[in-house]
């Protein structure tokens, strides 16, 4: 071994054994606050969407584009709707799912297992009618309310989107029974091609206005759109619905569509989880909520949403701190993995730090007791090898051998140079044990080459 190595101010190896017990501790409370913590999120998520070419599947895409820089998959799953959507969380086949407000029966068990994330746009309830239908009751062919609808031929959706619930509320309050009506529950695509057909009078959608479908019906001639004029006290009667205005113009400035003011109803639409789903999926969709539904619309101002109200069932930290709050302050300047491994584990470390600190203390002595154990260790022989020679019980040459057998090893000792003072001191002590005993093995000699002399000469 190089000299290097051999003398240096401390043992590496020695460091290494008086700390291992203590490091081994500190990895193995680590490992377990990582496993009970569980920073990491899962690399794919579940995120149930809406009907083909509905606003949920549009959002559902930006959703996941968002998510897939982040290094997080999200699995984009179809479905009729929002009471659809809810099915699937509850069920766990989804671990997230947009609900609208009203369209779906949130119950007492589903505040303990779903959280929301804020509520995220307004989806106007959408009445499409024909115009030529109209005209056969009104000359000036335009509608003014549900009550007008009476022996109609009215597609309110599929079950699963929750809407024939909401909109047989609305035929409720307005003092019409689902029997004054020629209902159907057609899925948005065969119903709109049926309402184009003249096979339907009127389409009921609740939905964004980013809908494709709804954008279209907007700008097809011969179709017009149901006003609900009332919407102040609809929002008054059904706390989740709310009164909202799409400008004159709003749809196409150049063709003045609208052509006047519109009053609508709507429902707030929220983006809702499986109360297990990782907390940092949850951190990262409420930020991209934010990103995505935070500008202005046809309905809202930027910044309006999301928001955090109209839930219907607890708010998720995490949504609460990313709305109100934005990104943390580690995320603004570390990659997302990063920023969310020190968030969820610094408050552990500090308390494993605060525990470590004070164990580390028995380092040192530890240490400190290996290397002097190298020299000490040899004082038990060489107070063996004094101690037989004070009882007699062996030969003082055998006890010569054996101290030069003792030296021999000691001069193999190796110690830190700032211990070297103790191994010379042991190697002085082997010396004057072997004076000791030289002086013994000479002192018989010394006696009978000087024997006794007679009395008389001693007078």
């Amino acid at each position: 071994m190089p000299k290097t190595l051999r003398y240096t101010l401390i043992s590496l190896r020695e460091m290494l054994l008086s700390s291992g017990p203590f490091a081994l501790l500190t990895v193995g409370v680590i490992a377990l606050a990582y496993w009970w913590l569980d920073p990491t999120p899962p690399k794919t998520v579940v995120l149930a969407t809406g009907p083909a070419q509905s606003a949920y599947e549009t959002f559902g895409r930006q959703y996941a584009q968002a998510l897939e820089r982040e290094g997080i998959r999200v699995e984009l799953l179809a479905s009729d709707g929002s009471s659809h959507n809810l099915a699937l969380i509850r069920s766990g086949q989804a671990d997230l799912g947009f609900v609208q407000g009203g369209t779906a029966d949130i119950g007492a068990d589903d505040q303990e297992a779903i959280v929301s994330l804020g509520s995220l746009f307004v989806e106007p309830l959408w009445l499409f009618y024909r115009e030529a239908r109209a005209r056969q009751q009104h000359p000036s062919g335009r509608l003014d309310g549900l009550s007008d609808l009476k022996g109609w031929r009215v597609n309110v959706g599929s079950a699963g989107s929750g809407v024939p619930r909401l909109f047989a509320t609305l035929l409720d309050i307005n003092h019409l029974t689902e029997k004054d009506l020629r209902l159907s529950e057609l899925d948005q695509t065969p119903a709109t091609v049926a309402f184009l057909n003249g096979r339907l009078d009127a389409l009921v959608f609740a939905s964004a206005p980013e809908s494709p479908m709804v954008q279209m019906l907007l700008q097809t001639p011969g179709v017009k759109l149901l006003p609900f004029s009332q919407g102040e006290a609809y929002s008054r009667r059904l706390p989740y619905l709310t009164p909202v205005l799409m400008p004159q113009g709003m749809v196409d400035l150049a063709n003045n569509l609208p052509s006047r003011d519109v009053k609508l109803v709507a429902t707030t639409t929220s983006l809702l989880a499986n109360n297990g789903t990782h907390p940092a999926v949850l951190q990262l969709f409420a930020q991209t909520a934010t990103e995505l539904h935070g500008r202005a619309g046809w309905f809202s101002r930027a910044r309006q949403y999301p928001n955090l109200e109209h839930s219907e069932v607890p708010i998720a930290t995490e949504a609460e701190r990313a709305i109100k709050g934005g990104p943390p302050f580690l995320q603004r300047h570390l990659p997302f993995w990063l920023a969310n491994l020190i968030e969820r584990m610094w408050l552990a470390m500090g308390l494993i730090l605060a525990l470590a600190l004070p164990l580390s203390r028995v380092v040192p002595p530890l240490y400190t007791f290996r290397i002097r154990s190298r020299v000490f260790r040899w004082y038990a022989q060489l107070r063996d090898i004094e101690q037989r020679q004070e009882t007699g019980e062996v030969a003082v040459d055998e006890l010569l051998r054996e101290v030069n057998a003792l030296e021999a090893k000691v001069e193999h000792v190796v110690v830190p140079l700032s211990y070297t003072d103790e191994l010379y001191a042991l190697r002085s002590n082997i010396h004057l044990v072997r004076k000791k005993l030289l002086r013994a093995r000479e002192a018989p000699a010394a006696d009978q080459a000087s024997p006794d002399l007679p009395e008389f000469s001693k007078a």
